[in-house]
């Protein structure tokens, strides 16, 4: 099976090499959304009536069989018409799958023969590769994956997209946006434009804009993997620690999330021992409400005394990563497996 990257796609369209058939798949929805968008834009530039030259056909409330009914049609008054099928699922979960085995000779009579004036695009939020009906949609069509993008790749991202908005930054300002917005390019480029507009009129977007309007999404998802270190649950901590290094974060990176949360943790056990309202402990560490009181009570019923500890082997974690004293992937996890152990 031959299944393009990104890139790969990029080069052809920038050939304005245009497939009979798409399939579009893979976590990264917000560019594979965008994609699907410029492959029609390209197909249907010269489109009169491109409103009736492109149909949406959802698999949440049509079935397969109707979307090649779709693609069948001649365009109107146009050389080409855009059938884009979304919320595609192929997979072993038959509550969710939504191209059924008797729909599957359709789809394989028109994906055989596709028609020469339609450009159909699937959209797939889960493909199973294994099923026979994802070989045959991938084995005849321009298959993509869009996969999540890597700590450097989003840094990069995050480059781009500052540049493009017309505003500078440092990079210790940019891996400061990613860190706490995490790999969700929508919100990622949101936020971005967000800190471009706050930052008129010198076009500066400084950390400290950064720390004041950019929720820290990222930084308390990883309050989960550090609720697993306090509880002394050290199989799930390195669970959730391969998922996200497996999803191409950067140990360094993970590592300051950690010790980010550790530092908050300690911030509001002292900040309550010494008889802050709670409503004024929340708001300086910048608590979303659904996560103040999992995180007020974990900080309530460690010692200062732990924490402190923690901080030091989340430092010397830190020194061994950059000096190279074995892997960083291995670093960090023998670090977790201490961390879970400590009682």
């Amino acid at each position: 099976m031959n299944v393009l990257s990104t890139q790969d796609l990029r080069n052809l369209l920038r050939k304005r090499e245009i497939a009979p058939v798409y399939l579009l798949f893979g976590p990264e929805t917000h560019q594979r959304n965008l994609a699907a968008q410029h492959i029609s834009d390209i197909a249907l530039k010269d489109a009169q009536l491109r409103d009736f030259n492109e149909t949406e056909v959802s698999l949440n409330s049509q079935d397969i069989v109707e979307a090649v009914a779709a693609a069948e049609q001649l365009p109107m008054m146009g050389s080409r018409r855009v059938v884009r099928v979304t919320d595609v699922a192929v997979t072993t979960n038959v509550q969710v799958c939504n191209i059924k085995e008797k729909d599957e000779p359709a789809l394989e009579r028109y994906l055989k023969d596709p028609a020469d004036s339609t450009v159909l695009i699937f959209v797939a939020d889960e493909i199973d590769k294994r099923l026979r009906v994802a070989k045959l949609m991938i084995e005849n069509s321009v298959a993509v994956e869009f996969t999540r993008l890597s700590e450097p790749e989003l840094i990069q991202f995050a480059r781009d997209k500052i540049r493009d908005a017309g505003s500078t930054a440092d990079e210790k300002t940019v891996r400061q946006i990613v860190s706490l917005v995490g790999n969700d390019l929508r919100k990622l480029s949101i936020e971005i434009e967000k800190l471009s507009v706050a930052a008129h009129p010198d076009a500066l977007i400084t950390f400290d804009i950064v720390n004041d309007l950019v929720p820290a999404s990222r930084e308390l998802t990883n309050f989960e993997l550090t609720d697993h270190l306090l509880e002394n649950r050290p199989v799930r901590a390195l669970q959730v620690l391969k998922e996200r290094l497996d999803d191409g974060a950067e140990p360094l990176m993970i590592l300051g999330l950690i010790g980010s949360n550790f530092h908050k943790l300690l911030l509001a056990k002292e900040l309550m021992n010494e008889g802050v309202p709670r409503g004024e402990v929340t708001r300086s560490l910048r608590l979303p409400y659904r996560k103040q009181e999992p995180f007020l009570a974990l900080a309530r019923k460690t010692d200062r005394e732990k924490f402190a500890e923690i901080l030091k082997r989340i430092a010397r974690t830190d020194l061994a990563i950059k000096t190279s004293k074995g892997t960083p992937r291995m670093q960090i996890e023998a670090l977790v497996c201490e961390l879970a152990s400590m009682h």
